[in-house]
């Protein structure tokens, strides 16, 4: 999987974002450069998270945003990555509610949804990856992460 982000370029990085809004924006640049996803689909997880609340923080530090309200923009499923140097806050009242990692899914249906997430849960169980993960720089230590553990 983590390999793949590279090899599909799904995967992207930043030393920040201006806030969380920006930060899902930025985070769906490659599906929206290769037309897995339309642009607006951006635009409806930045809506579904000012409706619904943070829900896309899976573990403090990660996120995951998706949105099961624009499956019309989907073209392919898929899961990308992105890694920012400075965390955003997506409730400035709860530090546990920020994040640098960014797992944005795209799926066509339910089912391809639920398959994404039990790949991501994976990574997301292994503490020690999602350690090293916080700390990598580039397209280079996310290739050597998926030799190390391999996915």
């Amino acid at each position: 999987m983590l390999k793949e982000f590279v090899q599909d370029k799904h995967c992207i990085f930043f030393e920040e974002a201006e806030n969380w809004q920006d930060a899902i924006r930025k985070s769906c640049q490659p599906i929206i450069a290769d037309g897995t996803v339309e642009a607006q689909y951006a635009e409806d997880i930045v809506r579904c998270v000012e409706k619904y609340g943070p829900y896309i923080i899976l573990v403090p530090g990660v996120a995951m945003p998706h949105s099961s309200e624009g499956g019309e923009l989907v073209h392919k499923t898929c899961i990308t990555f992105m890694k920012l140097q400075k965390p955003v806050s997506f409730d400035d009242n709860d530090p546990s509610k920020s994040a640098d990692l960014f797992f944005t899914l795209a799926a066509c249906n339910s089912e391809e949804h639920l398959k994404n997430m039990q790949a991501l849960s994976e990574v997301l169980m292994n503490e020690e990856l999602l350690e090293e993960l916080h700390q990598i720089q580039g397209e280079e230590d996310l290739m050597r992460l998926g030799d190390k553990y391999h996915l």
